[in-house]
């Protein structure tokens, strides 16, 4: 490519891979190579699409897809404030947890399938991604985009209540006041959450939790995400608040953002 001339739609995916594998703060390839594989706009709805920046709502000047590889927020539902995560951050969270092939992956908010679709090509081969959406229309949406990824399943439910498969890895994609004490015990021994621990409206924190002999050893990165469904808030209230007076370490700090699956 020439100083002049503009990159074509494949160089700007590569690089957008690139800039996430950094993001992830990892030596493991194969993140690059699944952001670089997954499309970001076939999840997205037909364009143009409605970008999110500290609240405003942009419209794209085209359906050029172009306009997705970038850091930001992708508006799925702005009636309920609901938006396709930021990039940087999922590539953080990722890189932190470290999904393998084999493993066995809970997402629980799934938007409409964008990071479901990396999960799932990260514990390929072997690994299964259940992912579940309380919303009936994210949730369909989500069945539909993940159409052709084979070791993916939607269950469209209340996390809070449903009873989970034992896990390797449970990977929340939306604010909540607490896990609820069935989503560690589903953990498995060496299992990892990662939960955005939103102690309020304007303030939360991306815990990293690893079962260790039965022991949960927390570790926190501060980020905002949206809130999860308001079902969730007294339930966490009610049975965590022993778990909410536990020891939790910060280790690190961002700037905050909105974001989902």
């Amino acid at each position: 490519m020439t100083a002049d001339s503009r990159a074509s739609l494949d160089e700007i995916r590569d690089f957008h891979a690139k800039m996430m594998a950094a993001a992830s703060n990892s030596s493991d390839e194969r993140l690059e190579q699944a952001f670089r594989l997954v499309r970001r706009e076939a999840f997205m709805g037909p364009g143009p699409w409605r970008i999110v920046v500290k609240g405003r709502h942009l419209e794209t000047p085209s359906s050029d897809p172009a306009f997705l590889y970038q850091n930001v927020l992708v508006s799925l539902d702005k009636s309920k404030g609901i938006n396709n995560g930021e990039p940087f951050l999922h590539a953080a969270f990722l890189g932190a947890v470290a999904p393998q092939p084999g493993e066995t992956v809970i997402q629980i908010g799934t938007g409409t399938g964008y990071y479901t679709a990396i999960l799932s090509t990260l514990v390929a081969p072997g690994g299964h991604v259940h992912a579940v959406e309380i919303d009936e229309a994210l949730a369909s949406r989500t069945r539909d985009n993940l159409a052709s990824f084979e070791n993916a399943s939607v269950i469209c439910a209340d996390a809070t209540e449903l009873e989970l498969p034992q896990a390797d890895l449970i990977y929340v994609s939306a604010g909540v006041v607490a896990p609820p004490i069935s989503w560690l015990q589903a953990l498995r021994l060496g299992g990892r959450i990662i939960v955005p621990w939103q102690a309020n409206d304007k303030v939360g924190l991306a815990v990293l939790i690893t079962r260790r002999a039965g022991v949960q050893r927390p570790r926190l990165d501060a980020r905002l995400f949206h809130p999860l469904h308001r079902s969730f808030r007294s339930h966490a209230n009610h049975e965590n608040a022993k778990w909410r007076r536990g020891s939790l370490h910060p280790v690190g700090l961002a700037h905050p953002g909105s974001s989902a699956g």
